[in-house]
């Protein structure tokens, strides 16, 4: 295989060359699941540290110079200008805020759904102070995940709830700059087990809709009940002009969170192909965040990202392989095998040889992650971060 730009994966590659995907800054810290935390030597504690990860994975990618950020997590004491120094410093420059309404003590019963006002108050008032600080750090992309909702039948109000969710999404919306958006992620259920006030993509259409005209539905990979078509809601959305971004990651049971493709690839490869067709039909690159929702517990954080990353670029390169004339004339004449059979061909293509060369000629290395293991990054990472985690009290055998 060549990359030579006369063969379908050559003309894939300048679409391919634009695909940017923003790394979470979760993603490099310790984490685990509601029954512990599990430690890893080299896992990120401050947000300098995320940041030197994330550049890493870009250094081996090329792909992502981006880095989302959780508020109550990652903003230094110098807020949004020095949060934007340190990832400038990196090459790096801050992508979408995540407010956190779902952590403190008062969030119980929820935030901008509460059936306190004060609480409804204190919610709003966060998400406003996270738009100011994505203006004085230079972030375009305000991305919402609440966790909303009841356990139990006649807890609460669920139309009362959805006009406060309105009141609220349209209050910061109106407080936002006109470079921002906003996203609006869905969950069917978790940590809410009895309804979640955004449970869907319609419910999320609806109240982005409601706060403003730019705001926009996230979709979630992981955030669905099993059997659902997700690119079917994917181009549904893009047509409407409704798709405003990505949570990338993968899923056997419910909202895993594991690595993109590591379960279901054939599935990612399908969204992607929803963006392919959409693009074509808009006759441009869809204003589309690709984003990064992963919270490794058990593999090495830099390690994992750099799979993702990987394994994201030679899916979306499998998805611009699908020649779409020919699928359009075979759904023409009602040829189901051969309209099936367009996108079998190009998910079989082995992208893999094609990629490392292109890799190589934009100076990056052919196998990133081979790269990152041969480099000593993450033993240089643990000695470097493993006595400051013990001086703070860390758990460590």
């Amino acid at each position: 295989m060549t990359t030579d730009h006369a063969t379908p994966v050559g003309r894939a590659l300048p679409r391919l060359e634009r695909l940017e995907i923003e790394l979470p800054s979760w993603g490099f810290a310790d984490t685990g699941t509601r029954f512990g935390k599990f430690l890893q030597d080299a896992a990120a504690i401050t947000i300098e540290d995320k940041l030197d990860d994330a550049a890493e994975v870009h250094r081996l990618t090329g792909s992502c110079p981006r880095v989302a950020i959780h508020v109550l997590w990652d903003v230094p004491a110098g807020g949004g200008a020095e949060l934007a120094g340190l990832a400038a410093a990196r090459g790096l420059r801050i992508g979408s805020i995540n407010p956190n309404v779902f952590q403190d003590q008062c969030y119980k019963h929820g935030s901008v759904a509460s059936e306190d006002a004060a609480v409804r108050r204190r919610a709003i008032a966060h998400l406003l102070d996270s738009v100011e600080l994505g203006r004085a750090c230079g972030s375009d992309v305000l991305s919402l995940w609440f966790a909303d909702g009841t356990n139990y039948p006649g807890q609460g109000s669920v139309a009362r709830r959805k006009r406060w969710f309105a009141e609220a999404l349209r209050e910061v919306h109106a407080a936002m700059p006109p470079s921002m958006r906003m996203l609006v992620e869905y969950k069917p259920f978790e940590p809410a087990f009895y309804h979640t006030d955004i449970a869907d993509w319609g419910m999320a259409y609806v109240l982005a809709k409601a706060a403003g005209a730019r705001a926009q539905v996230l979709v979630d990979t992981g955030h669905h009940l099993p059997g659902q078509n997700i690119e079917h809601i994917v181009a549904f959305l893009a047509d409407e002009g409704m798709l405003g971004g990505f949570h990338f990651n993968d899923r056997h049971y419910a909202d895993d969170d594991l690595t993109l493709g590591s379960i279901d690839p054939y599935r990612i490869f399908r969204i992607y192909l929803a963006i392919c067709e959409a693009e074509r039909a808009l006759g441009r690159d869809l204003p589309v965040e690709f984003m990064v929702d992963q919270s490794h517990n058990l593999k090495p954080k830099v390690e994992a990202m750099v799979q993702t990353v990987v394994t994201a670029q030679e899916l979306f390169a499998k998805a611009l392989l699908v020649d779409l004339a020919e699928l359009d004339a075979a759904r023409a004449r009602n040829d189901i095998v051969a309209a099936e059979e367009c996108l079998k061909r190009a998910f079989a293509t082995d992208v893999r040889a094609a990629l490392a060369e292109w890799r190589v000629a934009r100076g990056l290395p052919a196998d990133p992650l081979a790269a990152h293991r041969a480099s000593g990054y993450e033993a240089r990472a643990a000695a470097a971060r493993l006595p400051r985690k013990k001086a703070i009290g860390g758990s460590y055998a």
